[in-house]
């Protein structure tokens, strides 16, 4: 009689436990620092290159963003672009 009176509290307790501690709040964690110690500052072409992303369709009729792409494609597709394999 008395181990089944302990089991009973205990699965009790383990209940109230559970529920306490999914009722309660955490702490948020702090926001991860954008620009810390020794990180370059963003490639101006990169960061126009998302914005026109993010305007979708949009973007096909925005002049920032056909220059934008316009030296993308000269960046990668330009004759003097260096060939990775050629690196190894």
């Amino acid at each position: 009689m008395l181990v089944r009176f302990g089991a009973v509290v205990f699965v009790a307790l383990a209940i109230t436990a559970t529920a306490i501690e999914m009722t309660r709040k955490g702490e948020e964690p702090a926001p991860p620092a954008l620009v810390g110690p020794g990180v370059a500052e963003p490639d101006p072409l990169r960061v126009e290159l998302h914005r026109c992303a993010r305007l979708g369709e949009a973007g096909a009729r925005d002049p920032g963003c056909l220059e934008a792409w316009a030296q993308n494609r000269a960046r990668f597709l330009s004759p003097k672009a260096s060939n990775p394999q050629e690196a190894r």
